[in-house]
């Protein structure tokens, strides 16, 4: 029997234990909305499209809605506690910026040098592992819960310092994209 192969996406040269930041993204399994709710703000809403602009000299219309809050699931916060363990466990990772979604999460990883200590540094796919590992085997024994992720994961390694901002800002952003998700459920 064929199976069909997977499809590789870690570069075949790089260093993953090497100093650098990467921006990864982890589902859950079958892509179950099990980590956060996404509440719309009660703000006021955009101006129509369409509507004209203000005469000049007057004020523009308010625009400002509220963001989007997270509220973090029983299961979401033990993954948001994982991920602040992860400094403690490999001092030479910094976790720059997370976000906790329904369904998945987003994270900005910096792995540190490391030639000071006396271990090795941890590959960010030891960074992973442990991540995903933690979280499912305290769902499992707090809460019940089964499966937690998907088998794998999205990598990016960011090569500069535009690229680092527009990720960041991807996703400080994340919450007001879901409400147009295929998975967000009003």
């Amino acid at each position: 029997m064929n199976l069909p192969k997977r499809k590789q996406i870690r570069l075949h040269d790089h260093d993953y234990a090497a100093p650098g930041a990467y921006f990864i993204t982890i589902c859950t399994h079958d892509r179950k909305c099990i980590l956060s709710e996404i509440a719309v703000g009660e703000g006021l809403a955009p101006p129509e499209p369409g509507l004209a602009p203000p005469e000049p000299g007057l004020a523009p219309p308010e625009t400002v809605v509220d963001p989007p809050k997270t509220h973090l699931s029983p299961i979401g916060k033990c993954v948001e506690e994982q991920i602040h363990q992860l400094p403690l466990r490999y001092p030479t990772v910094a976790v720059d910026k997370y976000c906790i979604m329904p369904n998945h999460i987003h994270l900005i990883v910096s792995i540190c040098d490391g030639t000071g200590g006396a271990s090795p540094s941890p590959t960010l796919f030891d960074v992973v592992r442990v991540l995903k590992s933690m979280t499912t085997r305290l769902s499992r024994a707090t809460l019940g819960e089964g499966a937690l992720w998907q088998r794998s994961y999205y990598e990016h390694v960011i090569r500069n310092e535009n690229e680092y901002q527009e990720i960041w800002t991807y996703i400080d952003g994340n919450p007001v994209k879901w409400l147009d998700d295929r998975y967000y459920n009003p």
